[in-house]
């Protein structure tokens, strides 16, 4: 029932309806991602950026996946410039959550119909 970080939620949806204000729709991701970092800047966010966290089988390192930002180490955001919030990134970013133990993920989309977004959270935490 509690919404797990609000404050933080709504700065960072905050930045990117304005980056897509003033980028509008059609860039591709890496510009939208730039532009985001300078939003982040002046709501006086931390970020990383394509930060990289380790998947483990059997405790064993076996790869890594790279995040597109973690903020404040505890969120983590996806970009994308699909037309739609798909089933495939939910369960991306669940994958995400899992590996780096985080709470929250925020998956915005800079579609054709303006910024969209979708929270979800780690199961591990419900």
């Amino acid at each position: 029932d509690k919404i797990v970080y609000p404050n933080e939620s709504y700065k960072i949806i905050g930045a990117a309806f304005k980056t897509y204000n003033n980028l509008g729709y059609g860039l591709r991701e890496n510009y939208y991602q730039k532009a985001f970092c300078q939003e982040l800047e002046k709501e006086s966010l931390h970020y990383e950026c394509e930060k990289l966290v380790d998947i483990k089988y059997n405790n064993d390192k076996i790869g890594k996946y790279r995040l597109d930002f973690v903020i404040n180490n505890k969120i983590v955001v996806e970009l994308k410039t699909r037309p739609n919030l798909g089933y495939p990134y939910i369960k991306q970013v669940v994958s995400y959550l899992r590996a780096g133990n985080y709470r929250l993920a925020i998956i915005i989309y800079f579609s054709r119909d303006g910024v969209k977004y979708r929270r979800v959270l780690n199961p591990v935490f419900e």
